[in-house]
């Protein structure tokens, strides 16, 4: 991709996030943040596959099909959960911090995100303009793009279906896959974006542009575990749900699914931490 290239993607970034703060500042529901940040990121994957030159054609419509699929179900999902709800509550830790200073604060916060969906939208760049033959390592990679997705939308599923029957009972999904991960739908999201590198690499040497993929997953599993995703949503949670919450945490991994622990095991691990 040319300089001039990345710099038009940067700008269309920067506008549609600029989008999302005028529809948060209307509405007053931070929702449209995510939903149109998952768009954005899906226009922006969606051009790069388009403008990517010398890349295997399969793959390229292949990456053009993922990262539109991705995008279009979890930005509808989003969009869907956010009609008629409250303000985010991560959000709205922000906005009360900021203070007077909100708007624009925000405002900047957003342009930070547009630079995230930027970094995705080159790793996707990066899988089309992949000159190697279509071969075993781009199957492997739609087997995560295919798991990940369908993971992440049984995720948000189990987790609508669990709020509709408990709405207003102060309780705390366990359901299906949230029995073995906090937050399963953020592992499943950050899996996704495994796929990238895989689609990305060439193993003879020919495509070094594609280890530059690898800044996907590593950016995503910053912002869910470190930054945007699991602390100030479990921060609110042990506000919100308090002893009950903590056992929880106590007893699920926080991302990585895995085996739950026994009353004993977690107050060994409460112990040790």
């Amino acid at each position: 991709m040319t300089f001039s290239g990345v710099i038009l993607l940067a700008i269309l970034m920067s506008a549609l996030m600029a989008l999302a703060w005028a529809a948060q500042r209307k509405t007053g529901s931070s929702g449209w943040i995510d939903s149109i940040w998952s768009f954005a990121v899906g226009i922006g994957g969606v051009t790069a596959a388009l403008i990517a030159e010398g890349g295997d054609g399969t793959r390229r419509w292949l990456a053009l099909g993922v990262v539109g699929l991705w995008s279009l179900r979890l930005g509808l999902h989003i969009a869907m959960r956010t009609r008629g709800a409250g303000e985010d509550p991560r959000y709205q830790a922000l906005i009360d911090e900021w203070g007077d200073r909100a708007g624009l604060r925000l405002f900047l916060f957003l342009q930070v995100q547009a630079v995230c969906a930027l970094v995705l939208a080159l790793a996707v760049y990066a899988a089309a303009a992949n000159p190697a033959e279509f071969g075993l390592l781009d199957m492997i990679a739609l087997a995560v793009a295919v798991i990940a997705i369908a993971g992440e939308a049984l995720s948000d599923w189990q987790l609508t279906r669990f709020r509709a029957a408990n709405r207003g009972k102060g309780r705390i999904c366990e359901a299906g896959l949230w029995a073995y991960s906090r937050h399963p739908n953020y592992f499943f999201e950050w899996l996704g974006w495994c796929a990238w590198p895989l689609l990305a690499l060439d193993v003879a040497g020919g495509h070094p542009l594609g280890l530059t993929a690898l800044a996907a997953p590593a950016l995503m599993y910053w912002l869910l575990v470190h930054v945007s995703g699991i602390p100030p949503l479990e921060a609110h949670m042990l506000r919100s749900r308090g002893e009950a919450f903590r056992s929880l945490q106590a007893r699920v991994n926080a991302f990585f699914p895995g085996p739950r622990r026994t009353q004993s095991q977690a107050v060994i691990k409460e112990v040790r931490s």
